[in-house]
């Protein structure tokens, strides 16, 4: 196994990170904003977020109990 280098890391869309979270793409810019996630700016100057990153934070949040 090799290790992974921050240029082959997959990179989530502002989008796909609000997917996993169940929140809207501008809580995901906020949470950037606010220093929560690390964002990597593209070219054209759009956001793009470390999957590992991404899923350690998802990871570390409580989940609500399902009632039943």
């Amino acid at each position: 196994m090799s290790a992974r280098t921050p240029e082959s890391e997959p990179l989530l869309t502002p989008a796909e990170v609000a997917t996993m979270f169940r929140v809207d793409p501008k809580t995901v810019t906020r949470w950037a904003k606010a220093g929560k996630l690390t964002s990597i700016r593209t070219l054209g100057g759009h956001r793009r977020y470390r999957e590992t990153e991404v899923r350690a934070l998802l990871g570390s949040v409580p989940q609500p109990r399902a009632e039943g």
